[in-house]
């Protein structure tokens, strides 16, 4: 059974904090830290991305992730934007979207952020998303958690885990963390929550001027920020955003202050953003009938900034509500002006697919992939009509060249494995489904299915050497998530 992730925050942090109680602190709390060398006695770089890949399979097999080729590629695209511009990037940086309908944003160990899609669904631009985005890549590059570990090496090993962890938990699910937070010592929790508010005004002014070399618009913090505090006025409890980041009224004025010292500039619509949002809406607000009267509504009262993202919608929520037809008639007058694009093509394959016109799909998409060759969305979206058009060396060939170059990625483990079932393949299939497993932590699960693998290798030796190799690999992985 996979252990909750506010224990494995905790655990992580009490290995690491048991280890480095016995350097001696120095009180520096009003003094920022030289970046680059700022927590390295409280916990490496290596030990920070080793305590990340931990989490976030952790997240994988329990929190909402979206596993939306389109939306990561939508989100990742603006995060690599903004990663380019900052400082002391250490590792690579990986974003991804939780279904919620909360307001949150959080980032946690070895570059890893989580963006809700009711931060998505409420921002009403790019560069508003993108400034929240900016924020959390500020916190990795200044290292905050790492420095809140650093601060507090007086506490006990125990007081610091158990509050850390609490404000981990409260990134993911605030309410949950917030509550876990009130039970632990009370002084420690109020410094806590004043370390938190000088990160947050360091995350700020970092994550501006990150927004403004990107290319996004300076005052989108600031606008977003209004936007928050007007919706707060509302709500008889704060938002789960202003739970883990405070927003007193000096932080929206200093965020005009410190847009107001860039070039000001002209910032187009992006058609993007509002095809992302319309996406959100779609698949996963409400149900297909009241989005069909939602995008119908908008596009008789011409309430869009693209009349190609209501149409979009409305396509979606006609194919969701089986009616493939006009949802065809759509997708298709949206490609034939915009052919490239990635929104209408992932959707066209989907309509395809529910229509059995595979090869339309396969001429389409074997086109576009000439030119991006390891693009997530084509790659997936071929590989996947392939797979119900019943050409299965192809789409093998295909997930696995790509699976080298993005060796995390669930969905395309989960399309092989699908793949291997149809050919009855089932020793290559079940060596799929055990990496799949491990993608989760699920580690007894994974080496149970390469156990089952192992029984079809038959006198396939260096196959079985592999698989013997690989289960040694699961046991240590397990072993080294255990004593986190």
């Amino acid at each position: 059974m996979i252990k909750p992730i506010a224990n494995i925050v905790v655990s992580a942090l009490s290995i690491f904090l048991l280890g480095t109680m016995s350097v001696s602190a120095v009180n520096k709390k009003n003094v920022l830290p030289e970046i680059g060398v700022v927590a390295s006695s409280a916990i490496s770089l290596d030990k920070e991305v080793l305590i990340g890949d931990a989490l976030m399979r952790q997240l994988r097999g329990q929190a909402p992730i979206i596993n939306d080729p389109l939306l990561d590629e939508y989100i990742q695209d603006i995060g690599n934007r903004l990663v380019a511009q900052a400082d002391d990037v250490k590792f690579p940086y990986k974003f991804f979207i939780l279904n919620s309908p909360d307001i949150n944003a959080f980032a946690f160990f070895g570059g890893h952020i989580g963006i809700h899609t009711g931060l998505i669904f409420n921002a009403r631009n790019e560069s508003e998303l993108a400034s929240v985005l900016a924020h959390e890549v500020s916190h990795v590059t200044q290292r905050h958690i790492a420095r809140s570990i650093e601060a507090r090496q007086k506490s006990s090993p125990l007081q610091i885990a158990s509050m850390l962890g609490s404000i981990l938990l409260a990134a993911v699910n605030p309410e949950a963390g917030i509550a876990a937070l009130s039970v632990s010592n009370a002084a420690s929790a109020q410094s806590s929550i004043n370390y938190t508010r000088q990160n947050e005004k360091e995350a700020d002014r970092v994550g501006i001027r990150i927004l403004a070399e990107a290319g996004f618009d300076p005052n989108g913090a600031s606008n977003f920020f209004s936007i928050l505090a007007e919706k707060n006025r509302l709500k008889s409890t704060p938002l789960a955003f202003l739970l883990t980041h405070p927003l007193p009224q000096s932080r929206i004025a200093d965020a005009r202050t410190r847009a107001a010292s860039f070039r000001p500039r002209n910032i187009s619509e992006s058609i993007s953003f509002h095809l992302a949002k319309s996406r959100i809406v779609a698949r996963y607000y409400a149900n297909p009938k009241r989005n069909i009267e939602y995008f119908s509504d908008v596009l008789q009262k011409q309430r869009y900034v693209f009349k190609q993202a209501a149409e979009y919608g409305l396509a979606l929520s006609y194919l969701a509500n089986e009616q493939f037809e006009p949802a065809l008639r759509l997708i298709d007058g949206l490609l034939q002006k915009d052919p490239d694009n990635l929104f209408y093509l992932d959707t066209y394959t989907d309509i395809a697919i529910e229509m059995n016109q595979h090869q339309g799909a396969i001429d389409r998409l074997s086109a576009q992939i000439v030119h991006a060759p390891f693009n997530r969305v084509l790659t997936l979206n071929l590989a996947n009509v392939l797979i119900k058009n019943e050409n299965f060396a192809r789409a093998t060939s295909l997930l696995k060249d790509y699976l080298l170059i993005n060796p995390d990625n669930l969905l395309a483990y989960e399309l092989l494995s699908d793949s291997y079932r149809s050919s009855e393949q089932k020793l290559e299939m079940h060596q799929v489904k055990a990496e799949v497993y491990a993608l989760v932590a699920a580690y007894p699960r994974a080496i149970d299915e390469l156990h089952t693998a192992y029984n079809f290798a038959d006198k396939r030796k260096i196959e079985q050497k592999r698989i013997r190799a690989r289960i040694e690999q699961f046991r240590t992985a397990q072993e080294r998530l255990q004593s986190l």
